[in-house]
């Protein structure tokens, strides 16, 4: 469950500085941030993940292998626990509670209190907004040194905010909520460059329904571009299948 939250290094710093210009308009903003997408056809490396929910604290690495829109595969040591993910489904195993999860993004929707399907897993992961920002016209402002877009027209159901940083246009933070619910996601990020590739160094995820609050903070080492790979999975026999109620 833990885990479902979600070549050489050259530089793993983290990338700062950049001064944000007022006058830049939202769209030129988003043009931008859709200009600076990673590019990578694969991805693999460390991920430490720690994760605390009020009543229990965790922390573990794990293989982070990514195949670009494909499949996002994760392993603890000894193959303990795995998960697969792919745009079809969502798939993990635990040896240790000798169970397993093989369904759709229910199971992480429900966890991080917000609908997800893989291509919101996999930008919350990039550092990329959550949401298509090119879907609907935002105001722009300059908060804390980044560029902050809120939608002109106020959905129904539904807040978002986003934080660009100015330097790389890059996600700083971004926030759904749900207030009729007493839901939220929110994550923040900082940025380290992979060979001229913006990605994540560490990202900061807390999920809060009613009064239940769940963080989780990744952090990203040694990561790589376009190296062959595979991605081996199977649930071993005798496990116990996880239903959600």
């Amino acid at each position: 469950m833990l885990l479902i939250t979600l070549g050489s290094c050259k530089s793993t710093k983290s990338i700062t500085g950049g001064e944000a210009n007022s006058r830049m308009s939202a769209k030129n903003i988003i043009h931008a941030h859709y200009l600076n997408q990673p590019n990578f056809k694969t991805l693999r490396g460390r991920l430490k993940i720690d994760y605390t929910n009020g009543e229990e604290s965790q922390g573990v690495n794990v293989s982070l292998r990514m195949e670009k829109d494909k499949v996002i595969w994760m392993s603890a040591p000894l193959g303990i626990v795995k998960a697969h993910i792919t745009p079809n489904k969502v798939s993990f195993y635990n040896k240790l509670q000798n169970e397993y999860f093989d369904g759709d993004f229910s199971y992480l929707s429900q966890m991080l209190g917000t609908q997800l399907d893989f291509e919101k897993v996999q930008n919350l992961l990039l550092g990329n907004a959550v949401l298509d920002l090119r879907e609907e016209k935002f105001n722009s402002e300059v908060y804390n040194g980044n560029y902050q877009l809120k939608p002109k027209k106020a959905r129904e159901f539904f807040k978002i905010l986003f934080q660009l940083e100015p330097k790389n246009f890059k996600i700083a933070a971004q926030e759904i909520s749900q207030p009729e619910q007493t839901r939220q996601l929110e994550a923040k990020y900082t940025y380290q460059d992979i060979y001229g590739n913006v990605f994540p160094d560490e990202i900061q995820i807390v999920a809060q329904e009613a009064d239940n609050l769940t963080t989780i903070d990744l952090s990203f080492r040694n990561l790589e571009l376009d190296k062959p790979m595979s991605f081996p999975y199977k649930v071993p026999k005798g496990f116990d299948k996880i239903t959600l109620k």
